[in-house]
């Protein structure tokens, strides 16, 4: 079954294709966005998939940028990247949807086990991920 992609939303250029070239490698379908503006100006949104939010962006804040998705009924399960998660942030991001917050720089395979998990939490979804095709 289809997975959907990996929705990455972050105004770093050199993470957004950073983040590309490791999710593909783990086999991961991936669709990058420069900021939450560009992701909301989206019409086609997968139903199924993954978002992959960075906090700290100019215009609107990933826990903003969740919160107005969640408004537009997309449930999409939703990883927050960030330079420092604040206890208050932490906080504010569980109640926007959330499911993991993950601290930057990205160690070891955090970021892929929380994809994978979140992929597998989907409705319709069972198996081993990692043989995604």
């Amino acid at each position: 079954m289809d997975q959907g992609p990996v929705i990455v939303v972050d105004d770093d250029d050199a993470v957004r294709r950073s983040l590309k070239f490791a999710l593909e490698l783990e086999g991961l379908s991936v669709r990058l966005y420069g900021g939450g503006g560009q992701l909301l100006a989206e019409i086609d949104l997968p139903a199924r998939g993954c978002l992959v939010i960075d906090y700290y962006m100019p215009g609107i804040d990933g826990v903003e940028l969740v919160a107005r998705l969640r408004r537009r009924h997309v449930v999409l399960p939703a990883i927050l990247i960030t330079g420092r998660a604040s206890a208050d942030l932490r906080r504010r991001a569980a109640l926007a949807g959330f499911q993991r917050v993950l601290e930057k720089p990205l160690e070891d395979s955090a970021l892929i086990d929380s994809i994978r998990h979140a992929l597998a939490a989907m409705p319709g979804c069972a198996g081993d991920l990692r043989n995604i095709p």
